[in-house]
């Protein structure tokens, strides 16, 4: 017949066996430390100096003095003496000196598993409730990644509900980043968690934004407002095809341009300068070197090369052959009628009476409007 209990190890009472009330009192001794276990710690491998009767411990590894060999046993103080109990694979024990629930697992007392699928809720450092059902409470919550990298995954049932971050003052919704009510991203402001104002709005289906933020029309310069690609200007559209409706610009800044007529360029504000070079041939073409009729160049017309919207402002300006004294190259250009598509009647003046038949070129700029 055994001598003690498969399972706890309580001595049993044998037949005819003397003093059987020793036997007994160590079976409930025995049961009075393992049962409803809860140790005062479970890191000490010597003995407390001053134990009190009932006081349990657990063993540490490398157990020495009165513990020698008991590594990992819950040692009761019975007042006269320790008395071990070997645990079994699957015993708890409640550590209180740091609230702990431990498991013996067969060969060391490890943090008991804890099962935590289909919580109701969680509160870390605070409590949670129905709506926030994880709640923490700390200066900073730290999501790091387990490999390469990390996702924050909010996730919604439906377009029109709200999968959002929100941040609050006091409790009151400041600012708000998401897809709330759509599936476009949305950034929003308020002042007073009441009122609200969409910053920006990223559509889903092209990416494009709008908002509060966001230039609002052609001629909007409203201060902190983000311009628009198609309503301000940068290298991809500073140089195109100017054009405006009603003295607001609706095309690029600069056109630049040449025709077989010469050069122009265009301002979005509707200004237009014309300029070309025309060689106007011999000086004493026309004239006969007098005061009254000096020597000058045949009559020429010039075409623009952009019409103007009326007549502009015509300029000309008499080029010598290089090389040439003073009294053959001194000159004055003339212009005679100008309409908005060409100017007539161009000819450079001789200043001098020389008669040498120098052949003479006109730089000529025409500036006026386009609109």
């Amino acid at each position: 017949m055994a001598d003690q209990t498969p399972l706890l190890g309580l001595p049993l009472i044998l037949p005819s066996q003397a003093q059987k009330h020793v036997t007994h009192n160590e079976a409930l001794s025995l049961l009075d430390a393992i049962v409803q276990l809860a140790v005062l710690d479970r890191t000490r491998t010597v003995p407390p100096a001053s134990p009190q009767t009932g006081d349990r411990h657990i063993v540490a590894a490398g157990g020495a003095a009165a513990w020698t060999g008991q590594d990992g046993a819950v040692a009761l103080w019975t007042g006269s003496g320790w008395l071990f109990a070997r645990p079994q694979p699957g015993w708890t024990a409640r550590d209180l000196s740091d609230g702990a629930l431990l498991m013996f697992d067969g060969s060391s007392w490890d943090l008991a598993p804890v099962e935590t699928d289909n919580l109701p809720g969680l509160g870390i450092n605070t409590s949670h409730d129905a709506t926030n059902r994880l709640a923490v409470q700390a200066a900073a919550t730290l999501l790091s990644h387990a490999g390469a990298g990390h996702q924050l995954k909010i996730n919604k049932a439906l377009p029109t509900d709200t999968a959002s971050l929100l941040f609050q003052t006091s409790w009151s919704g400041r600012a708000e980043m998401g897809t709330a009510g759509s599936d476009s991203f949305a950034i929003k402001v308020s002042a007073d968690g009441t009122a609200w104002k969409t910053a920006f709005s990223f559509a889903g289906a092209t990416g494009l934004v709008s908002g509060l933020a966001v230039q609002q029309s052609r001629t909007d310069v409203t201060a902190g407002r983000l311009m628009r690609a198609d309503w301000g200007y940068g290298p991809g559209n500073l140089l195109g095809t100017v054009a405006q409706s009603a003295g607001v610009p609706t095309g690029a800044v600069l056109e630049r341009g040449t025709t077989t007529n010469g050069e122009y360029i265009r301002f979005a504000d509707g200004t237009q300068i014309c300029f070309a070079q025309r060689t106007l041939g011999s000086i004493i073409a026309q004239g006969a070197g007098s005061f009254a009729a000096p020597y000058r160049t045949a009559d020429f017309g010039w075409t623009y090369p952009k019409v103007f919207v009326a007549a502009p402002v015509v300029t000309c300006r008499g080029v010598a052959p290089t090389g040439l004294t003073q009294d053959r190259r001194l000159c004055t250009g003339c212009v005679g009628d100008l309409d908005a598509t060409a100017a007539t009647g161009i000819h450079v003046v001789r200043l001098g009476s020389a008669a040498n038949a120098d052949v003479f070129k006109a730089d000529l700029i025409a500036i006026g409007r386009w609109v």
